[in-house]
């Protein structure tokens, strides 16, 4: 996503004709606001012209019976006219809000499908300022935008048509400063289009950086970074702090001289009205029904501007959504093959894959995992292991080759129903907010607390569940925070062991954790994997000592496969890794 500026059209007619499409499910309601709308431009200009009646047929004739009957008509039009406004005002918010909660919707399942390499790339905060703000600023397009821009435009020209119907002359004189205000709203109008478009970019730079650092504050802090990260946060926030300022000095100069204009044009009239007042060329009843026209004239102008700059920000920030609606980031899930049991047959055959173009993380790897059989895959760090584990599970699209799972090529599965078969334990297990049970069911209503409590109690995870304070209810907190990563291990492996996966993905996940923790986890492990495929990841290669077959991976090449006591005998890569780690662990 570019940090760029965009600049959008107001007019852009693809932009509003797909947000029309959401709103097809409100389209009463948006009808009604038509009407509304309508109706406003109609009584808004009216009142004036009743006033003129009123002073010019019944206060100068002292007709007080009519008069009487007047006051009450208009007393009744501006109820009417308040009903109304209260209605468009409504039914605009209303319809904007239903429209940004389902576009925020949309947007956030299409985001759920995307490939885990667009989120390495791509700030968590920008992703949030497009799901929150840019989409709060949608909902203006309708509420303050589209809607009103109509009614103003509408109002003027009833204004103008029943002040050039009651005198033609006044009119000109009223409207004679018209060309200079038009020309400073539209400086006006460019001028905040670009300070606006400067304000969202700075928004999304400063989440951005709040974001990725609030959540790696204590890599700040263990590294005594906090004084350097607090400059740069200063000139992030004082970017945003000129970019708003510049908006708020376009309008504290716009304001004054709309205000200028407007007394200029009321002077005018006041002047000339006067001087056709003396000759009796007008009555009163026009000269005060000018005067409100004049006002009412001026009040949506004075607005249209900032109203336009509101729609403009809303069709930008629509061009932000849809350029991200429309991304093809998604793994292609095909249908081929669903809602299936598999059996746990794993092969890669001449498997290519880079995370970015040419740069090949797995290069030609091969090879064959029988049904319940474990295999464990050891190397230096970066040689391919875990990238390993993340095709299977299909984050990521591999370049060439082929990924078959009980001898059908993994593209040809249903997404869900792949992944309803493994069963994952990562090295870093992320918990969510949320009490010890939901973070075990993933909210599936279907499991049953006793379904929870069995498979707590077939890992051996009892007691630990019991220390707990309220324990399946306890709060983890963000990320699990008030767990160790021990505990977090075991949750996830209770988690795998309650939906029952054929294949069992092990990234590492012992590596982190101590030696207690270590044995603890080591015994879930052992039950979760029996009758099940398992491919174990691991660091210290005591953990898969006892695996079926163990493949060796250096720079993402498969260089030795074997059993722990055929590689040790050839004396090559794992031998060295093996004599490695055993001579750290006596020193």
């Amino acid at each position: 996503m570019s940090k760029n500026n965009i600049s959008g059209n107001i007019f852009d007619l693809k932009i509003l004709n797909r947000l029309f499409i959401f709103c097809k499910p409100y389209i009463g309601v948006f009808y009604i606001l038509i009407f509304l709308t309508l109706s406003l431009s109609i009584l808004q200009p009216i009142r004036p012209y009743i006033t003129q009646i009123i002073i010019d047929d019944y206060v100068s004739l002292n007709d007080i019976d009519g008069l009487k009957n007047m006051i009450i008509l208009l007393f009744g039009l501006l109820i009417i006219n308040a009903i109304v406004m209260y209605f468009h005002t409504y039914l605009s918010g209303w319809l904007g809000q239903n429209i940004i909660k389902d576009i925020r919707i949309k947007l956030f399942s299409h985001l759920q499908n995307f490939k885990l390499q667009f989120f390495d790339k791509t700030p968590i905060g920008r992703i949030v300022t497009r799901n929150v703000s840019d989409i709060e600023t949608i909902a203006d397009i309708f509420g303050q935008g589209i809607a009103s821009i109509i009614g103003d435009i509408l109002q003027l020209f009833g204004i103008v048509f029943l002040m050039f119907y009651i005198n033609w002359k006044l009119t000109f004189i009223s409207l004679a400063t018209l060309p200079f205000l038009f020309l400073t709203t539209y400086i006006f109008k460019e001028k905040v289009k670009l300070s606006f478009n400067n304000v969202r970019t700075a928004v999304a730079n400063l989440n951005s950086y709040v974001q990725e650092h609030i959540i790696g504050m204590n890599i700040v802090q263990i590294f005594g970074n906090e004084k350097k990260e607090y400059e740069r946060f200063k000139e992030i926030n004082q970017t945003h702090l000129k970019a708003n300022l510049k908006a708020v000095l376009y309008y504290s100069i716009y304001f004054p001289v709309m205000e200028l204009f407007t007394s200029i044009g009321l002077g005018l009239l006041i002047w000339y009205g006067s001087n056709q007042l003396f000759s009796e060329e007008v009555t009163l009843g026009v000269l005060v029904a000018f005067i409100m026209y004049l006002q009412l004239f001026f009040r949506p102008i004075r607005s249209i501007a900032d109203r336009f700059n509101t729609l403009q920000m809303g069709v930008v920030s629509s061009k932000r959504i849809f350029d991200l609606l429309d991304r093809n980031e998604s793994i292609k899930s095909n249908e081929k093959i669903k809602d299936v049991q598999i059996n746990g047959e794993v092969e890669f055959k001449d498997v290519w894959f880079a995370y970015n173009d040419d740069d090949y993380i797995l290069k030609n790897i091969s090879f064959k995992i029988g049904k319940g059989d474990s295999v464990g895959f050891v190397g230096a760090t970066g040689s391919g292991k875990t990238s390993i584990i993340n095709l299977i599970n299909r984050f990521y699209d591999f370049q060439k080759g082929k990924i078959s799972i009980d001898n059908k090529n993994i593209e040809d599965y249903n997404l869900s129903s792949l992944r309803n078969n493994l069963g994952l334990v990562s090295q870093d297990v992320f918990l969510f907010s949320d009490t010890i049970y939901n973070n075990i069911t993933l909210f599936n209503e279907s499991i049953s607390e006793d379904d929870v409590w069995d498979a707590i109690k077939k890992v051996g995870a009892e007691k630990f569940i019991n220390r707990l304070p309220k324990k399946l209810q306890f709060d983890v907190k963000e990320r699990g925070a008030s767990l160790s990563v021990g505990q977090r291990q075991l949750i996830s492996c209770i988690r795998i062991m309650l939906y029952n996966p054929k294949i069992i993905l092990l990234d590492e996940a012992t590596s982190s954790v101590d030696s207690e923790s270590e044995i603890m986890i080591q015994k879930a492990i052992s039950e979760i994997l029996k009758n099940r495929t398992s491919i174990v990841v691991a660091h210290r290669l005591s953990t898969i000592k006892e695996v079926d077959k163990i493949i060796v991976i250096d720079s993402g090449e498969i260089k030795e496969i074997g059993s722990h006591k055929e590689l040790l005998k050839k004396n090559g890569f794992y031998n060295k890794l093996y004599e490695m780690q055993y001579k750290n662990i006596v020193n």
